[in-house]
């Protein structure tokens, strides 16, 4: 399987939930509004023999000429977004789902981003943010999605085509989802928003922004634990620096 990481940069982000794009080398966070914080934004995309999966969709923000950014990073890699066969959503925020569709400007409608692929939701977690709404969510960008054809609700745990192991696992919004792709014994392993970056796996903290902090604790830990037994190759979402790292038995002791 190959794995690409589709960065799509660094942002600051406050309590109105907007995300502005920063440059670290150029702006500074103490110009922003207090309490902003560095949010880091990476969908990925797999390549395996049968299919090509993208596992969550970015911000959903475009490049100057209306390229969509993921599918700009897609192209850059040699992928052409009308091949992706499979999108995996790990939950419905705005930075994980922001790029389900775009519009056309010139025929004035919204389509799906990646037209030939199936899309994956857990259902509840569909339903969920149309009754939370805005901030977090945006579900006028949710109502494509909920009538196509292309979607698949999933329930609590199972199986996709043999290989893709899903589960629900709470913790960072109710019904936020785990992935997790087996192939000839290789274990990639995607657990979103719980476990967002390399260093939160070795550290003991609660975070207030989670749905419940001490459940994401616990499941990075027993992740972490299993991940060194097993030798997963961990994607992390907002960990541009370190967007996968394969564990070892002697990583266990290193972040």
């Amino acid at each position: 399987m190959i794995i690409i990481p589709l960065s799509e940069g660094t942002f600051s982000i406050d309590n109105t939930k907007v995300f502005v794009p920063f440059d670290e080398q150029r702006d500074q966070l103490t110009d922003r509004p207090a309490g902003s914080i560095l949010v880091e934004v990476q969908p990925f995309c797999i390549v395996t023999d049968t299919d090509i999966i993208v596992i969550d969709t970015g911000l959903g923000f475009c490049n100057p000429d209306g390229t969509l950014q993921i599918h700009q990073n897609l192209l850059d890699n040699g992928i052409n977004p009308m091949d992706v066969t499979k999108v995996l959503l790990s939950h419905l925020h705005k930075d994980h789902a922001g790029g389900l569709a775009r519009e056309d400007k010139i025929l004035g409608k919204s389509f799906l981003s990646f037209p030939n692929a199936q899309y994956y939701v857990n259902k509840d977690e569909l339903a969920y943010a149309f009754e939370k709404g805005r901030p977090s969510y945006r579900p006028e960008e949710l109502v494509l999605l909920k009538a196509s054809d292309k979607i698949t609700l999933l329930n609590e745990q199972g199986i996709i085509d043999e290989y893709i192991h899903y589960a629900v696992t709470g913790a960072h919004c109710p019904f936020h989802m785990l992935f997790k792709i087996v192939r000839n014994g290789h274990i990639i392993f995607f657990g979103g928003d719980v476990a967002p970056q390399l260093q939160q796996m070795k550290n003991r903290f609660i975070a207030k922004y989670d749905y419940d902090g001490k459940r994401c604790m616990e499941l990075r830990q027993q992740w972490w634990m299993e991940g060194q037994e097993k030798g997963w190759s961990f994607l992390f979402y907002h960990d541009i620096r370190t967007p996968v790292f394969t564990s070892t038995k002697e990583d266990t002791n290193k972040p």
